[in-house]
């Protein structure tokens, strides 16, 4: 299993009109907590699309908790519970600083092959950093 967590404050502009974190912020969010977790292993996106590597998400279940607010100081935990092969998972979940669980998510995406298109499995160089994580 790896686990990695981020944090980030609650901007003005990502609440709504009663002061909570708008629903649609929280995809950002997990994006947040995926980027950071492929970068903590030693990769980027960015590394991933220079190898001609997509990573689209193709599902994404979110269960909202308690609100976030204006100010929150939010922890973004990204888990990996199992070693990917042809799709990678990611489970999360948002506290805030009072360790509350404000929302949990699991977010799913696949590898596509840049110039093709096509589904592909899990990159050699994906897999090299997590197997340590799950042996």
């Amino acid at each position: 299993m790896y686990s990695q967590s981020t944090q980030i404050r609650v901007r003005y502009g990502e609440t709504d009109q009663m002061g909570f974190v708008y629903y649609g912020n929280y995809a950002l969010y997990y994006e947040v907590g995926r980027v950071e977790a492929i970068r903590s292993l030693g990769l980027t996106y960015k590394d991933l699309e220079d190898q001609g590597i997509l990573m689209p998400v193709v599902r994404l279940e979110s269960k909202y908790i308690q609100p976030a607010k204006y100010d929150d100081l939010l922890t973004i935990t990204s888990t990996i519970d199992t070693l990917p092969d042809r799709f990678i998972i990611f489970d999360v979940v948002i506290t805030n600083e009072f360790e509350q669980i404000l929302n949990k998510a699991k977010v799913t995406l696949c590898f596509r092959d840049a110039h093709s298109g096509n589904q592909i499995r899990t990159p050699s160089s994906i897999l090299q950093k997590l197997k340590p994580y799950f042996s």
